[in-house]
């Protein structure tokens, strides 16, 4: 038999490929001159090594051993694609920068030092929040890469064995999905029929699991709506650890707990500039007590905030009346949006504080009439399979006048189909 030859290939004088067989063993040429079978188990592409030799990393059941049992069964958090249609599922500002402010804005970029990293302070970003946004004096910051990272590194801080993170529920997603990421158990009391706090069930859920957090989107999302406010003081005087409000639509509320933040020391005030009309910036601000903020600094990646987010928010606070005035726009706009919804036979609508509805059409599931609107060129959010009180429930985003008479035309049409199918 032929030297260095496998069996299969033996009295041939060639292996498969049909180049010569080198005279030299494998052991004398380098590795690029050996063939694919000749090359010792390390050299080989892991597709063609025995699964024994692979190294840890690389063996089949790496992802089962190395990735957390909860992580593997998670599904990654869905973004659908957007290209082409009217996006009225994210609750973004519909509106742009006007065309001289804009350019004035890419002036102010351009002269960026992108070399150099952020100062970590970002005092000068945190005294345009104080002077522009109403933080009051004696209250500390933190700044987060969006309200989403805010939340992380609460449940980072707070992530002590048997850890507890408490809200009503259905609500934002993100206080479940971080405080099980951190390590802490999740509790969600449901809500009232209404919306409302079932304030009962809440402050004994309190009182029987002892929560290092409780969250409180206020407005509330998915169901748009602002919680009693004395329901949030017992809440408050309650709770054993701290209490986040969250204001991410504080812009379309207009209440907020801010000036109430030294009547209780475990208050937190949790806000983001995205809904405000810069959710491409990604900057949230955390406000509260020094001794608090003084902690969650210590879990807060340095540099989180780019010089970029940085130069623009500077800019635009200084131009906030803009902001403000295309906030107060859609601030009418949800008003007439409310009463053309409430309009359509089969259609009901809540009301709502934030830039969104919450709404549902009669006798369809919530997948059919969202998939009848993106026949129409219209993305919108399906929240009907997230809690039972929102079975068949869709979430609109307030747009321009225009985007929302094309909702409501495409909606009407889905509430006809679903009508007619009804009747069959």
């Amino acid at each position: 038999m032929a030297r260095d030859v496998p069996q299969d290939l033996a009295g041939s004088g060639r292996p498969a490929t049909g180049r010569p067989f080198p005279e030299r063993p494998a052991s004398e040429r380098p590795a690029s001159e050996r063939f694919a079978f000749e090359r010792p188990a390390s050299e080989r592409p892991a597709s063609e090594q025995p699964a024994s030799e692979r190294p840890a990393s690389e063996q089949p059941d790496a992802v089962a051993r190395l990735i957390r049992d909860d992580v593997r069964a998670m599904a990654a958090y869905h973004v659908p694609p957007s290209t082409g249609l009217l996006k009225l599922d994210a609750m973004e500002n519909p509106f742009g920068l006007p065309p001289a402010l804009a350019e004035e804005l890419g002036r102010v970029l351009a002269a960026v030092p992108l070399n150099r990293y952020p100062l970590p302070a970002y005092e000068r970003l945190k005294a345009a929040i104080r002077a522009r946004l109403g933080v009051p004096d004696g209250a500390a910051l933190v700044l987060g890469n969006g309200s989403d990272e805010l939340i992380t590194l609460l449940c980072v801080a707070t992530a002590r064995p048997g850890a507890v993170v408490l809200s009503p529920w259905p609500s934002f997603v993100m206080y479940d999905l971080s405080a099980r990421l951190a390590g802490s158990r999740f509790v969600g009391v449901p809500l009232a029929a209404d919306f409302g706090l079932a304030l009962p069930e809440l402050l004994a859920a309190i009182e029987r699991e002892q929560p290092a957090i409780v969250f409180l989107a206020y407005p509330n999302n998915p169901t748009g709506n602002c919680f009693d406010e004395r329901a949030i003081e017992a809440v408050l005087r309650a709770a054993p650890g701290l209490v986040v409000v969250d204001e991410a639509y504080q812009p379309f509320a207009i209440d907020t707990w801010m000036p109430r933040l030294a009547e209780f020391p475990n208050l937190l005030v949790m806000r983001t500039v995205s809904k405000l009309g810069l959710a491409g910036v990604r900057l949230g601000y955390l406000a509260g007590a020094p001794r608090w903020v003084e902690q969650l600094e210590k879990v807060r990646p340095p540099y989180n905030i780019n010089v970029l987010t940085e130069a623009a928010v500077c800019f635009m606070l200084d131009h906030l009346d803009v902001l403000d005035g295309q906030a107060a726009m859609l601030r009418g706009e949800r008003e007439r949006l409310t009463t053309a919804l409430a309009a359509i036979p089969g259609v009901t609508v809540w009301p709502s504080r934030a830039n969104f509805l919450l709404a549902r059409v009669a006798g369809a599931a919530s997948q059919a009439v969202c998939e009848h609107l993106r026949g129409q060129g219209i993305l919108v959010k399906d929240v009907g399979r997230m809690h039972p009180l929102l079975a068949d429930c869709l979430r609109v985003t307030v747009g321009t006048a225009e985007q929302n008479g094309r909702l409501c035309e495409a909606l009407a049409g889905a509430a006809a189909l679903a009508v007619r199918g009804n009747a069959r």
